[in-house]
C-alpha cells in the first residue's frame, strides 16, 4: 500500500509542478506584454507562486522569456479555429489573426536581446510548421468564402503579411495597413 501512496504523491507533485510552470509562463506572457522590463518577482506574484518556485522552473530571466515566447507562439497557432468561429467572415478572421501575430512579433522585438539568441531563433524556426498550418486554415476558409483563389502557399502568405509588424502601431500606420491589406486581398484573389 505504501508504494501506491508514494506513486500517487509523486503524481500529484508532478501535476502541481506542471500547473505552477503553466501559471508562471502565462503570468510572464501577460506581464512582459505590458512591461518588457517586469521583474521576475512581479511574475512570481502574478502567478501566485514564490520566487523559489519560479527559479526552480526558470533559473534565468532568459529561460523565462524564451518559455513565454514559446507559449505565445503555441497559443497563437492554436487560436486560429477560435478566431474563425468568432469572426463574421473568413476574411475578417484572416485580418484579425494576422493582427494578433503582428502584435506578438512587436512584443518579441520589445523584449530585446534575450529573444535574439540562438535558442529563440530555434523556437522561431520551429514555429513555421504550426504557423503555416494555422495560415493554411485561414486560406482554406477564405477560398471557401471566395475572397482568395486556390493555390497560395501558407509560408509565402506569412512572408507577404510581414508588413503588418513593420508598420507603426499608430493611426497612420493602421491606415497604411488597411491600404496594404486591400492590395494583399486583391493579389490573393487571383492565382
Amino acid at each position: 500500500m505504501e508504494d501506491v501512496d508514494q506513486a500517487g504523491g509523486y503524481g500529484r507533485q508532478r501535476a502541481a509542478a506542471a500547473r505552477n510552470r503553466a501559471l508562471i509562463v502565462n503570468a510572464a506572457r501577460e506581464l512582459f506584454a505590458e512591461d518588457p522590463h517586469a521583474t521576475l518577482t512581479a511574475v512570481a506574484g502574478r502567478a501566485g507562486v514564490g520566487p523559489g518556485t519560479l527559479y526552480r522552473h526558470f533559473p534565468t530571466r532568459d529561460d523565462l522569456l524564451l518559455a513565454a515566447y514559446q507559449g505565445e507562439i503555441d497559443a497563437l497557432a492554436e487560436s486560429v479555429d477560435d478566431v474563425l468561429r468568432a469572426s463574421a467572415s473568413a476574411k475578417d478572421a484572416f485580418v484579425e489573426w494576422f493582427a494578433m501575430l503582428a502584435a506578438s512579433i512587436r512584443r518579441k522585438h520589445r523584449l530585446g536581446d534575450a529573444l535574439h539568441s540562438a535558442a529563440a531563433q530555434a523556437v522561431a524556426d520551429e514555429a513555421w510548421g504550426p504557423m503555416s498550418v494555422a495560415v493554411g486554415k485561414l486560406l482554406d476558409a477564405c477560398v471557401a468564402e471566395g475572397v482568395v483563389a486556390q493555390g497560395h502557399d501558407a509560408a509565402d502568405v506569412i512572408m507577404l503579411m510581414s508588413f503588418l509588424w513593420r508598420v507603426a502601431p499608430t493611426p497612420d500606420g493602421r491606415a497604411q495597413a488597411t491600404r496594404l491589406l486591400d492590395v494583399v486581398f486583391a493579389g490573393l484573389g487571383s492565382a
